[in-house]
């Protein structure tokens, strides 16, 4: 078994790990997570809306 082989079979047992230990903290993680992602999109979204408008 190659290195990068195992790295991922470890990746998936440490998640699988916290998902079954720590359900709730697991699901506030990926909310956090999305919520960030949407704030990001969002900003990106203004900037280009600011940038073709002529920043008004």
């Amino acid at each position: 078994m190659n290195l990068k082989k195992l790295l991922i079979f470890a990746g998936v047992a440490l998640l699988l790990f916290f998902l079954i230990a720590e359900p709730q903290q697991a699901a506030q993680l990926v909310q956090n997570i999305l919520n960030s992602l949407r704030a990001a999109a969002e900003s990106i979204v203004l900037f280009v809306r600011n940038v073709f408008s002529g920043g008004a």
